[in-house]
């Protein structure tokens, strides 16, 4: 008989989420963009040593950099190489998609922000949006509606 191997559950998990950029802005358009790393930077992302609350988009010469992404380096490979944690990122986007993306955040106020990080087979993938600032009403208003689903889940509990 021969022995399986088991497999690493690496394939299809959400690395990192951006739950800050759900609360702060209305998302509209959804992409998904490879990033180009370096080896430690993987090694990193499956001890899940990321942080992308504060990471956003910008375009420089018809590309896509990923911004404000902290990847923090493991202590054995912080040793061999010189590291930068907050470094710029290139996304892989399609040329139409790069456009389709400038031109909402140059012409129409859109942001462009990272909302999760995630494994797709053995690739990193980036999942960004279009945002629109929210207001404070609008975020006050997102409160009220998260607490009233909470209350509304705990009245439909049946008790055991």
């Amino acid at each position: 008989m021969s022995k399986q191997k088991s497999k690493k559950s690496s394939s299809g998990g959400t690395i990192a989420q951006n739950k800050k950029a759900r609360f702060d802005y209305h998302l509209t358009d959804k992409f998904e963009a490879g990033i180009a790393l370096n080896g430690w930077e993987v090694k990193s992302l499956r001890e899940g040593k990321v942080q992308i609350v504060d990471s956003y988009v910008f375009f420089k010469n018809g590309e896509a950099w990923l911004l404000n992404a902290q990847i923090t380096p493991l202590s054995t490979v912080s040793t061999h190489f010189v590291v930068e944690p907050t470094r710029q990122r290139k996304l892989l986007l399609h040329s139409k998609e790069i456009a389709k993306l400038q031109q909402a955040v140059e012409q129409k106020d859109y942001t462009c922000v990272c909302t999760a990080l995630y494994w797709k087979g053995h690739l990193v993938k980036c999942e960004i949006a279009l945002a629109k600032g929210k207001k404070m009403h609008d975020k006050r208003e997102t409160e009220k509606q998260r607490d009233w689903n909470r209350e509304k889940q705990r009245l439909f509990q049946k008790p055991a």
